[in-house]
């Protein structure tokens, strides 16, 4: 599963939209997309990044967001049948129903957003890059991945599954 949101960057030059797509499985962003605009383009982008990403199989892979008419369009909700994803939504006005999407906005805010000051659109994506890209997916550790960052917990699990060993990346069983 996939969780997929957008949310609003501020600099200088106005706002800058972000899309990201993250994988429920191990909290690591798959895809993301920066631009001056929050339309379709802009969680296409995110969705292409995403699929390009991962060896996704037909029919395996449930895609969820928010209603919002980004998510909604026809051009998009194509393209998930095109890639064979399931779309799944979640009711109207309720937050708590796309919090895995949000949750990562909430950190890269706190982490990043919130302590800098971006003049232009082009030093935030390129700031945003950098923290997805080489903090958070690597080394940012998660208590809920067994104190382990998205990519040790998905090596975790790729390793396990080559030894085949049956406990989880925490050690679980």
């Amino acid at each position: 599963m996939w969780v997929a949101d957008i949310s609003r960057i501020p600099t200088g030059e106005g706002p800058l939209w972000l899309a990201t797509v993250r994988d429920a499985f191990s909290r690591r962003i798959v895809g993301w997309k920066a631009s001056d605009h929050a339309d379709t383009e802009l969680v296409l982008g995110a969705l292409q990044f995403a699929l390009w990403s991962r060896a996704v199989e037909r029919d395996q892979l449930i895609f969820h967001s928010d209603h919002g008419c980004q998510y909604t369009a026809i051009r998009f909700t194509r393209r998930l049948d095109d890639a064979g994803a399931r779309p799944s939504m979640g009711t109207v006005g309720d937050s708590y129903d796309n919090a895995l999407a949000e949750n990562f906005f909430s950190t890269l805010k706190i982490e990043r957003v919130y302590r800098t000051t971006y003049c232009t659109r082009e030093e935030a994506e390129l700031d945003i890059f950098r923290y997805i890209d080489g903090w958070y997916n690597p080394r940012r550790i998660q208590r809920e991945l067994g104190w382990l960052s998205p990519d040790e917990y998905e090596q975790a699990y790729y390793d396990r599954e080559a030894s085949g060993a049956l406990t989880s990346p925490s050690g679980a069983r």
